[in-house]
């Protein structure tokens, strides 16, 4: 997987389109400055065809240390910026797969988590019939009566 830095954007813009490397780099970081500054705002910045930056807002909850799993731990609700690829993006990402014989495109599969069964209810056994019933001497019918000693 490589990964291209915005040094790496600014070179290759300044080739392609004959500015300075100064001057692009001064382009790209007014975009990200700008777009930061909508964005701490709570507005969304679309880029069509791109993707939409927005903020959304995540609830307080109780998570858990996973050194010390017993004590609760609060996790203070916060914002957080949001990414949803535009058409373009999400075709061109697409193509990295291999499209399959049958000619539908496939989204690349999950890891699949385990699946959890739920415990088995219990179930409480009930007597037979047989052994509700009781004869005279007290014991069950069905059963031979114990000598007495």
């Amino acid at each position: 997987m490589n990964t291209v830095t915005k040094r790496d954007l600014v070179v290759q813009i300044s080739d392609q389109t004959g500015l300075t490397q100064h001057q692009v780099f001064d382009v790209i970081q007014l975009f990200i400055d700008n777009a930061t500054t909508h964005l701490a705002q709570n507005a969304s910045v679309v880029l069509r065809n791109f993707g939409t930056f927005e903020v959304l807002t995540r609830k307080s909850k109780i998570g858990r240390n996973p050194r010390q799993p017993e004590k609760p731990v609060r996790v203070p609700a916060r914002a957080v910026v949001k990414f949803t690829p535009g058409k373009d993006l999400k075709e061109k990402v697409r193509q990295l797969l291999p499209a399959p014989e049958t000619g539908i495109l496939v989204p690349a599969p999950k890891p699949a988590a385990a699946p959890i069964s739920p415990p088995a209810p219990k179930v409480k056994q009930a007597k037979s019939a047989v052994a509700r019933k009781s004869t005279s001497t007290g014991q069950a019918s069905g059963t031979k009566a114990k000598p007495s000693i």
